[in-house]
């Protein structure tokens, strides 16, 4: 008799190497997602307040930068281009780990949230238009609406006070890893406009230079940095958007571990370097890209401009629907069960929280309509708006389930033997159960020798009577 094959498990429970690297990864981006909320709220009110908000523009127009390298630019492309290009540069290494140790490296288990990304990413796209195609809009902001930003995300669990279980924190990350992965690709190669031979030729070799260095095992970050620096601005100069060497650079990046090593390369890199890129670059990119004019017309103007409200269902419909209809597809026909633990409405709330699309974005937004500065404001506070919607859906559909999240965090993290591994890692290891015995049982004799203690006290009353005696039956 053939012996039936187990059933795959989606959204089960991540190893514990793995819950902690995601759980480390989330609680910088959650910081950083509250600066980056900080930063947009600043940026808003900054354009917006009557007597400053002509200063808003003066500031992000600022140049500054030597124009004999092509580098004289505004505070606004510096935060676009450079500083941007950190946040890419951590998005590379989250991939390459993700491929090379992560949820990635196991084709069977990728396939569910790669297929979610792609849809969650195609499906914003098709809305968009389709809206435009009937509003007779232009077509040029299609991929706006596809990103979606986990800092921002995580920032929204955090100011509703909402503990995701780490599998839906692991799969709203890995959805973000590869979203951030295309949405690269579509930079690369619908952006770039003109293409300059000579630099590109330059950046390509201090790529492969900067790849032999960490192949022969150079250390320094004097070396590595400016060299990471040349290359970016022979990136820039190219035409291809810089930050394309950012994440070439992160996937260069060794992410598996050899003997005798705690952390990889990468691991320690991107350790450093992930506080940079979600304390300081993304919050200054927020800062210099989010202060659009909100006033009543504006406004109105989101909801009746084609290519507006295409951005706003696409982040706030195509979103959830691409992501969970995705899921739910691919999870049918490659026949793996959910996690006993959780039900398809939380998955339908984690892809809402996906619609929240800020950072990348903002960025395509920019890139999209280049030559009209007002269009360009008017997809960005659709983008604001979008994400502002799709932020409140999904904070009303977690909070439904926060008693559930709650119970299911605290068991994941309980640590009743106090060795540093939650238990729940360690329910078939002999060990773990005689060191719970042994501390029950030194739990169950103070209590009798607290019961010996006290039964002289309640065995009799005062006068001899039993200290029941008048006690109704």
């Amino acid at each position: 008799m053939a012996t039936p094959t187990p059933t795959r498990k989606f959204l089960g429970r991540l190893s514990l190497p793995e819950a902690r690297f995601v759980g480390n990864a989330l609680r910088t981006e959650t910081v950083g997602g509250v600066l980056l909320l900080v930063a947009a709220i600043a940026a808003l009110m900054w354009a917006n307040i009557p007597g400053i908000s002509d200063s808003y523009d003066s500031v992000r127009s600022f140049h500054i930068g030597p124009a004999s390298l092509g580098l004289d630019l505004s505070l606004q492309h510096w935060a676009a281009d450079a500083l941007l290009a950190i946040f890419f540069f951590v998005a590379g290494v989250e991939l390459k780990r993700e491929l090379v140790a992560g949820d990635l490296s196991d084709a069977k288990a990728a396939a569910l949230p790669v297929i979610a990304a792609l849809c969650g990413m195609a499906v914003p796209a098709l809305v968009y238009v389709l809206v435009n195609t009937f509003g007779n809009g232009s077509m040029d902001g299609w991929a706006v609406p596809t990103a979606t930003d986990i800092a921002f995300a995580l920032a929204v669990l955090a100011v509703i006070g909402t503990s995701l279980p780490s599998a839906l924190r692991a799969f709203l990350l890995t959805l973000a890893v590869v979203d951030d992965l295309f949405a690269i690709l579509i930079i690369a190669v619908f952006f770039t406009s003109r293409i300059d031979f000579l630099a590109l030729g330059g950046a390509v070799v201090g790529l492969v230079l900067f790849w032999f260095l960490l192949r022969t095992g150079v250390r320094g970050w004097y070396v590595y940095v400016p060299l990471a620096l040349v290359i970016w601005a022979l990136m820039y100069n190219s035409g291809v958007h810089a930050t394309i060497a950012g994440v070439a650079m992160g996937l260069m990046l060794r992410c598996t571990r050899r003997d005798g090593e705690e952390h990889s390369p990468g691991e320690r890199i991107e350790h450093l370097v992930r506080p940079l890129s979600a304390g300081l670059a993304v919050p200054l990119f927020a800062l210099f890209s989010a202060g659009v004019s909100l006033s009543d017309d504006s406004i109105a103007q989101v909801f009746t401009r084609p290519e507006t409200l295409g951005v706003v269902l696409g982040l706030v419909v195509g979103k959830t629907v691409g992501i969970f209809g995705g899921t739910w597809l691919a999870a049918r026909f490659t026949k793996a069960e959910l996690n006993d633990d959780l039900a398809w409405p939380d998955v339908f709330a984690v892809a809402s929280l996906a619609g929240i699309g800020f950072t990348v974005s903002l960025l395509i937004g920019e890139l999209a309509f280049p030559e009209d500065a007002v269009l360009m404001d008017e997809v960005k506070a659709a983008v604001l708006i979008g994400s502002l919607i799709a932020a409140i859906i999904a904070s009303v559909l977690l909070k439904m389930r926060d008693r559930k999240y709650r119970a299911l965090t605290e068991a994941e993290e309980r640590d009743e033997d106090l060795d540093g591994i939650p238990d729940i890692y360690e329910q078939d290891k002999p060990d773990y159960h005689l060191r719970m015995a042994k501390i029950y049982e030194e739990k169950a004799a103070e209590h009798r020798r607290r019961a010996a203690a006290a039964a002289p006290e309640d065995s009799e009353a005062p006068g001899g009577s039993s200290a029941g005696a008048n006690r109704p039956a």
